[in-house]
């Protein structure tokens, strides 16, 4: 691959405001395959984030995000503010200048070694997509997955990129030490509307055959019917015609929610309505004069149409893990390997083979790998 601005400041000054004040940027880099995309590759101190238990709205306690900024580019981004702190801006910013946090892989190996650790549930996807675009290029989640795996820690991955399926296999690795639950976010079924509002992920029907893939290896895969949005895609045919869709991939359970706006994500999908959909613009702005949720009236009557639905297609969202917010541990094939998922959820010894074993020492760092060896016998 030909990669051209590779120095650092390559690019236009304004496109690189706090960035190029960081003395952890590594260099600033487009590629033709990434066209009107630019990669600023950082060297990341820490990986491991803490979310707040006391008070918090997530349900999990660690997150990892591999890159900040979305090549997805969907309108309704709820992570779009988080952009605001490196001085981009939350709309085309967002989508189009991706932070790259090239050490990752050996951050978290190093975290995770700390006697401190107590291998809480660590959640990937929460913020943006560890399986965007970027990730073909940079292959930073098997050195993520690996670390996990070797150092004991449940984890489970959210996504709407179809790039897992080249990581099955050693999800199915990982899933021989510990807890793995992956969950497919699908919000739009129609093509022309996904195009359109969520212009760079990968289409419906390329999700619903990852869904597939991952059931096929032995995950009982969650989808996040997230967000519906209203009077586009909350009508009781599509959620329907949906849910049979996610049904026939071999979804497990699905997890839906109704559009939510904060600031900075509220004015990029305005604007991205006002193109679009601007006979919709009056009632939106009446549904969320007050608040970034919903009204509660409008999700009762979502969850009055949906609930049905759910339980017709048997699609009825099982107990969820607290500290995940997705269904508990998968439901595997009986006398599968990968029952060893739930052997390890339930303190019990799990057996491991040596192509898995081997498979995430050869995504570690030499000392690492080597300690990962004795765990087999």
């Amino acid at each position: 691959m030909r990669w051209s601005g590779q120095a650092v400041g390559a690019d236009d000054a304004a496109a690189l405001p706090a960035l190029a004040r960081r003395a952890d940027l590594v260099r600033s880099v487009q590629t033709p395959e990434f066209a009107g995309i630019t990669f600023h590759e950082v060297l990341a101190k820490s990986a491991l984030n803490h979310v707040p238990g006391a008070g918090s709205a997530l349900p999990f306690g660690w997150t990892i995000n591999p890159f900040r900024g979305c090549s997805h580019a969907c309108s309704f981004c709820f992570a779009r503010p988080t952009h605001e702190y490196l001085e981009f801006d939350a709309g085309r910013d967002f989508d189009t200048q991706i932070v790259v946090k090239v050490n990752v892989g050996e951050v978290v190996e190093r975290e995770l070694a700390r006697p401190s650790w107590a291998r809480a549930h660590v959640a990937l996807g929460t913020n943006t997509d560890p399986y965007q675009r970027a990730e073909g290029r940079y292959r930073l989640m098997p050195g993520v997955i690996a670390a996990l795996a070797a150092s004991g820690t449940p984890f489970s991955i959210l996504t709407k990129g179809t790039l897992l399926r080249r990581d099955l296999p050693l999800l199915q690795a990982a899933a021989e030490r510990v807890p793995v639950q992956v969950a497919m976010t699908i919000a739009v079924f129609d093509g022309e509307l996904a195009g359109s509002v969520e212009s760079g992920a990968p289409t419906a029907e390329a999700r619903l055959v990852t869904v597939r893939a991952a059931r096929d290896a032995g995950f009982a895969p969650t989808v996040f019917l997230m967000p519906v949005l209203p009077f586009l895609t909350d009508s009781a045919g599509q959620l329907d015609r949906a849910l049979a869709r996610i049904a026939e991939a071999g979804a497990a359970s699905v997890a839906y929610s109704a559009l939510h706006l904060r600031p900075g994500a509220k004015e990029w999908f305005f604007d991205w309505l006002g193109r679009e959909r601007p006979e919709l613009v009056p009632r939106y702005r009446q549904l969320y004069a007050e608040s970034a949720y919903a009204p509660g009236e409008y999700r009762r009557a979502l969850a009055a149409r949906i609930r049905p639905l759910l339980r017709r297609h048997g699609l009825d969202r099982p107990a969820v893990d607290p500290s995940t917010g997705i269904a508990a541990s998968p439901e595997l094939t009986t006398g599968s390997r990968f029952s060893a998922v739930a052997a390890t959820a339930l303190g019990a010894a799990s057996p491991r083979t040596a192509d898995g074993v081997g498979a995430l020492a050869a995504e570690l760092s030499p000392a690492a790998a080597a300690a990962l060896q004795p765990t087999l016998f």
